[in-house]
């Protein structure tokens, strides 16, 4: 049987890269997609807030190095359409929630797929997309 396919955000990527809680988690959900062979999903939107947030935190050195590393996973960084632009505004008009996170919970709905979080902004659409806590 084939796993569901999982949509990581931008709160477990820093958890993964800060060692924060929810770490060993990510390193986990990351395994069984790199020996599954089905990529973790990451919307283009939460890659550019992990590459600014990190590039005004850390500098471009330490940004390009994160870019780097993301392309190293075993992660497809999915492009925004007018549908999926679509979905996330449907959320942001409705949640109180960060456009960005629109975007990821955009992409676990479209993809029906489990969204990879410890952000708790998104208890808010549990009840349309299956979450996965770290």
């Amino acid at each position: 049987m084939k796993a569901a396919p999982r949509v990581l955000d931008t709160h477990c990527f820093f958890a993964y890269l800060k060692a924060e809680p929810g770490a060993a988690q990510v390193v986990a959900v990351i395994r069984a997609a790199r020996s599954s062979n089905e990529p973790l999903l990451l919307s283009v939107v939460n890659w550019g807030e992990i590459f600014y947030i990190t590039l005004r935190a850390a500098g471009r050195e330490r940004a390009e190095e994160v870019a780097q590393m993301i392309a190293s996973l075993p992660i497809e960084v999915v492009p925004v359409d007018l549908e999926l632009a679509r979905q996330a505004a449907e959320f942001k008009a409705r949640k109180r929630m960060s456009y960005a996170d629109c975007f990821a919970a955009a992409l676990a709905k479209a993809r029906k797929a489990e969204l990879v979080t410890g952000d708790k902004e998104f208890r808010q659409v549990e009840g349309e997309v299956k979450i996965l806590w770290i």
